[in-house]
């Protein structure tokens, strides 16, 4: 788990993720350098980094897709290591529960995605079986979810940093230069007009006008790439709701509501939602069950996939918590 200092940073990384780095001294309370110093430190030890997580359209034709993996006995680790390797892998995890393997698959283009489904990942050796739901709206993601550690003047403070999003007006509209800058910004959520400039050929101003669209129109949402056990999260699951129709989108809007969530989405399958969340234990994973959950109406089942361990998420590879470059 990371030091208070640290969970702290994270925290305002969250609210601002390009925020200048004498913003997040101010609201922290200590000087650029110490800033400037602590993030590089966990950087450099692949603790964390800042991304940009790209909108679905702009990455490919279709949404994602979530699939539970049963493996041969004794397999879950070997299939687990081979489907983190598929280019389509966005997220990758060995599990108990529900599955032996729980995946996020995302395919650029509609044609291939019956080939990964039916013959790609069922065609693993060690893989007995599948099961796949096609995600039809998510109602919140990774980059909305917070650590509850800065007071309202210092989220106020970082906000007022923070780069706006306008709702689209329609279909995106992405231009090539906007394609390249999208690539540098994916990477690295923090790079500056200037650096992005350098390595595209293009002008500095040039380069900030691209970027600045770019995110005024949420094409990327910049993030913070961390994993939850080292802020103290030592529990991560997967929810698999089924739940009567009309209460599908206000269940799912109160779920993405929950501090708990990292991710929630609607679906199409034998279940109706899907609720990614980490608890700092089994005990505030029962609260949730018990007290959160329970009075929610129209839930008929639920299924549970614990994860444990993550191989890969957005499509960065893990290895014992920390990002492999």
């Amino acid at each position: 788990m990371l030091s208070e200092p640290d969970l702290d940073l994270v925290a305002a990384l969250q609210v601002a993720p390009r925020a200048p780095v004498a913003v997040l001294a101010e609201a922290l309370g200590t000087s650029s350098s110490t800033v400037g110093r602590r993030l590089a430190r966990l950087e450099e030890q692949r603790v964390l980094r800042v991304i940009g997580q790209v909108e679905w359209s702009a990455r490919a034709e279709g949404h994602p897709r979530h699939v539970w993996v049963t493996t041969q006995p004794g397999a879950s680790g070997r299939v687990a290591r081979a489907l983190a390797e598929l280019p389509e892998a966005q997220l990758v995890a060995e599990t108990s529960g529900r599955s032996d393997v729980y995946l996020a698959v995302h395919v650029p283009d509609r044609a291939r995605t019956r080939e990964l489904l039916t013959e790609r990942i069922p065609g693993v050796p060690g893989v007995a079986g599948t099961h796949s739901e096609l995600v039809l709206r998510a109602l919140t993601r990774a980059d909305a979810w917070r650590l509850r550690r800065l007071d309202d003047a210092q989220v106020d403070l970082l906000s007022r940093a923070a780069d706006p999003v306008e709702p689209p007006a329609g279909p995106l509209k992405i231009g090539r230069d906007e394609h390249r800058v999208l690539g540098l910004l994916r990477e690295n959520g923090r790079i500056t007009a200037a650096e992005a400039g350098r390595v595209l050929g293009l002008s500095q101003s040039t380069t900030y006008r691209l970027i600045q669209s770019i995110l005024r129109r949420g094409i990327v949402r910049p993030r913070v790439e961390v994993e939850p056990v080292l802020l103290g999260y030592g529990l991560e699951v997967t929810m698999a709701l089924t739940i009567s129709p009309g209460a599908i989108q206000a269940v799912a809007e109160e779920l993405a509501r929950h501090p708990s969530a990292r991710y929630v989405s609607i679906v199409a399958g034998t279940t109706s939602v899907i609720h990614q969340g980490v608890f700092r234990n089994e005990e505030e994973m029962a609260d949730f069950l018990t007290r959160d959950l329970a009075p929610l109406p129209g839930i008929t089942a639920l299924q549970v996939s614990v994860v444990l361990r993550m191989l890969r998420r957005y499509w960065i590879h893990r290895e014992d918590g920390l990002l492999v470059p």
